[in-house]
């Protein structure tokens, strides 16, 4: 009996408990707290069990309620998933906490991750601007050190943006440029793909720039010798010098034209 008893106190206090540790159907995460305008956003998360030909489903809503960004991610072999997404725009124009969601799976599995976020001013450049010659809707924001901007214009043959300036000494000239404007990508479109790199030059000869970049627009830096008259940005795609509200204006124009020459017409045929 008493051996027994004690191999039953001794099994007791050998047998603990094993507990399988928790783990969420989903995760998400990013990789900070606080974002200003214009930073990547990188998100990444795991998924329990990957189901296939499910794609996570994410969706980004802003401080004031509303629906800014909306994405379908694939699940990787080893059950995780990603993305980088650019904060700013026209709808990132809230200031406080945005909130990441994520679907995954026909039973709704969800997870949030919240953060901070200190509003965006959208795509109009603010500050000095200068209309782009036969686009007057679009806008480039600027400042300029060592002189003055006397035009921007495109150059269709080229894919290029031409920065005609008049200088008084040695400066630096700073473009906010729409990337409807002008952009350079590396698809075989030339609008598609990852971002790829201007190429500047100055009265001819290539300078070297510095540059930031958002979802919007592409910032260039560009210095210049006193003397210089003109900037040639080169990408691979640019807008026609006569863009979508011109050849509008023109269609107008052009009806008008018509409709009136036709009326004259008739009104100086003989009557019988």
């Amino acid at each position: 009996m008493v051996i027994a008893l004690f191999a039953i106190l001794a099994t007791g206090a050998i047998a603990i408990p094993a507990f399988a540790q928790s783990v969420d159907p989903i995760t998400v995460t990013t990789d900070k707290d606080t974002y200003g305008d214009g930073e990547t956003i990188v998100i990444s998360g795991q998924v329990k069990e990957r189901l296939s030909g499910y794609p996570v489903s994410l969706q980004v809503i802003s401080a004031n309620g509303n629906l800014v960004t909306v994405k379908q991610l694939d699940v990787s072999e080893d059950n995780t998933y990603g993305a980088e997404i650019a904060a700013g725009g026209p709808l990132w124009s809230s200031q406080g906490t945005y909130t990441i969601k994520v679907l995954y799976g026909t039973d709704a599995r969800t997870a949030e991750k919240t953060f901070e976020f200190g509003g965006s001013i959208g795509t109009k450049p603010s500050g000095k601007t200068i209309p782009v010659t036969g686009n007057p809707e679009l806008l480039v924001g600027y400042s300029i050190k060592g002189g003055k901007i006397l035009s921007i214009e495109p150059d269709v043959n080229s894919k290029s943006l031409i920065v005609k300036i008049e200088t008084t000494s040695d400066g630096e000239v700073t473009l906010m440029i729409p990337r409807e404007v002008i952009d350079a990508k590396s698809g075989p479109d030339g609008k598609s793909g990852d971002d790829a790199n201007f190429f500047v030059l100055a009265d001819g000869s290539e300078v070297d720039f510095e540059e930031t970049t958002t979802e919007s627009q592409r910032t260039l830096t560009i210095p210049f010798v006193d003397g210089t008259s003109q900037i040639e940005i080169i990408g691979t795609w640019v807008i026609p010098e006569f863009g979508a509200m011109a050849a509008i204006i023109l269609a107008v124009a052009i009806v008008s034209i018509i409709a009136v020459s036709a009326r004259t017409r008739l009104s100086i045929l003989p009557r019988y």
